[in-house]
């Protein structure tokens, strides 16, 4: 049972006096909220989001808003207008990527300038900072928090997350938010999260833990390998079941992804014209010459590199010429990744009719899914100059699936070995994110294996 904190001025909630920080995409009444665009510069909402005010109930202090990539839209926290995120750790003197594009998030509950952090994941984007920065990042199941006062960037992957230095602190966050909200028309209703299986799991309860055989790939680097054995075989020491798993279509996963989210962003993004809020172009802003419209310049000028190289993607994904190709099949190919992972759980998928779904025949039973956050630890940012977009897209590989399938997953911070950190640098990170994966609605029981993956390597 969380525990009720009074502060000063008699405000009873279980996160009274905390210091929270806001990731800039989700709006706030008393703070700028920019999406760390420049398009959106000096733009203040007139209302909170459902989850600031959730916090604000609790108790919670927002302490900041932090930075991200522009409009969530990027893996390493360097394309935000207002200047890149720095990361807590360094190789050999250079600098270390946040990972994005909730790293302003990430930064802040590392450098402990903030108790806990809010971010938005919407293909790994709060665990893949986790990872990097060495803190704990939960992806909830899509629908169980509101994303209300969140600005859109792609609908129908878009979740807001929580990051802090402990699971039993994501978990406390997590507690206050997991309501419905009527005003967001994803919020999962009632009816939906009676459904769910709240999973009472007695202590020490042996689980089943599938390990997915697609995610050891070759760009694995061996730190990463070996520390995910080093979390399996803890878990098998401690009395759980090791089982191998197939999920094929992983290896789909990315190229979905990255036609869909473009594919909304290029929807949601065309709102921003500089006529309603938002930054315009000084002087003339038509363009009747080359037949473009009246704000084509404001646009130009107000989203940087990689939104425009978004925009162009989804829009022509979207296109009569290109949807059947595209959009369509990278659909299909969302449907096959969610019924991979409903034929290996054990509980079954609370949104699905189950009479009518051949494939959950065979199932395996597993509880939840351990893989590695990340394939690499981060990169230098030098290293990332060097790379293309479709490089720097590679890093959330892993993290992909969960997000089409819209299931909970949590990255948890397992330290190197001590063979390792000695041959590193000092400045140089301590950690490897490893990645707990849930079936839909079963938030619960990750927390639960990720508290414990957590005692275990403490006593390690």
């Amino acid at each position: 049972m969380l525990g009720v904190r009074f502060g000063e001025d008699g405000i009873k909630g279980a996160l009274v006096g905390r210091r929270i920080a806001i990731k800039d995409n989700i709006v706030t009444a008393d703070q700028p909220t920019t999406a760390s665009s420049r398009i959106l510069e000096g733009y203040t909402s007139p209302f909170d989001a459902t989850v600031v005010t959730q916090l604000r109930h609790a108790g919670a202090v927002i302490s900041s808003k932090v930075s991200l990539d522009e409009f969530g839209m990027g893996s390493h926290s360097q394309t935000a207008y207002e200047g890149a995120v720095g990361s807590p750790f360094t190789r050999n003197g250079e600098a270390l990527s946040p990972g994005g594009s909730s790293g302003g998030s990430a930064m802040a509950v590392a450098d402990k300038s903030a108790w806990a952090a809010l971010g938005t994941d919407t293909g790994g984007s709060v665990r893949l900072p986790a990872a990097y920065c060495g803190v704990v990042g939960f992806k909830p199941s899509y629908g169980r928090l509101s994303r209300w006062g969140v600005i859109q960037y792609a609908n129908s992957l878009d979740t807001v997350g929580v990051l802090a230095n402990s699971v039993a602190d994501v978990e406390s966050m997590y507690q206050q938010l997991d309501h419905h909200d009527a005003r967001d028309p994803t919020s999962l209703p009632a009816t939906v999260r009676k459904r769910m299986t709240i999973s009472k799991i007695a202590q020490p309860a042996p689980l089943r833990v599938g390990v997915p055989l697609e995610y050891n790939i070759s760009e694995l680097t061996s730190a990463v390998r070996d520390t995910w054995i080093f979390t399996l075989s803890l878990l098998q020491s401690a009395g759980h079941t090791l089982v191998p798993v197939f999920l094929p279509t992983t290896r789909q996963s990315l190229s979905a992804y990255y036609v869909l989210a473009p594919a909304e962003a290029s929807s949601n993004l065309a709102k921003y014209d500089g006529i309603r809020y938002g930054r315009r172009t000084p002087g003339n802003d038509a363009s009747p010459a080359e037949g473009l419209p009246l704000y084509a310049k404001t646009r130009g000028e107000g989203f940087g590199e990689e939104v425009r190289r978004r925009i162009l993607l989804g829009a022509y994904a979207l296109s009569s010429e290109a949807i059947d190709n595209y959009f369509i099949q990278a659909q299909k190919v969302r449907r096959l990744v969610q019924r991979d992972f409903d034929r290996v759980f054990s509980t079954k998928n609370p949104l699905i009719e189950h009479a009518a779904t051949p494939e959950a025949d065979g199932a395996v039973g597993v509880d939840v899914l351990i893989t590695p956050t990340a394939p690499t630890l981060p990169p230098t940012i030098a290293e990332l100059k060097q790379q293309t977009s479709v490089e720097s897209y590679m890093f959330d590989v892993f993290t992909v699936p969960a997000s089409l399938a819209g299931l909970p997953a949590i990255s948890v911070p397992i330290p190197l070995s001590a063979a390792l950190r000695e041959s590193i640098d000092k400045q140089d990170v301590r950690s490897v994110g490893i990645q707990i994966l849930g079936q839909f609605g079963t938030d619960d029981v990750v927390l639960h294996a990720a508290k414990m993956i957590e005692g275990l390597c403490a006593k390690a």
